[in-house]
């Protein structure tokens, strides 16, 4: 049976692995950002406001995304409450935080 001690070490490796992709996926998700920005930009600009076709195209587009944005962010915070869940399932009886 491993000791307290090894116990710890590999809590803490895994934690300190978990911070690291945390922080990589924090730093992806905002290089997406800077990109679709700068794609939503290019889209705006190339845009003939002039053609009832091209306004429409463009506004339904954005809708279409902006509907997959909304579903990825309810999918993002729907396994972010169930882990949550099973976190606090699984916690030592009397721990806090």
């Amino acid at each position: 049976m491993p000791t307290p001690d090894r116990l710890d070490d590999v809590r803490r490796s895994v934690l300190d692995r978990m911070e690291r992709a945390e922080r990589l996926g924090r730093v992806a998700i905002f290089g997406a950002a800077i990109a679709e920005l700068a794609l939503f930009v290019v889209a705006f600009t190339m845009v003939d406001w002039q053609s009832r076709v091209e306004r429409l195209i463009f506004v339904f587009s954005v809708i279409s995304y902006t509907i997959i944005a909304l579903g990825l962010a309810a999918l993002g915070a729907h396994v972010s409450r169930s882990v949550g869940r099973v976190l606090a399932a699984i916690a030592p009886p009397g721990s806090s935080g």
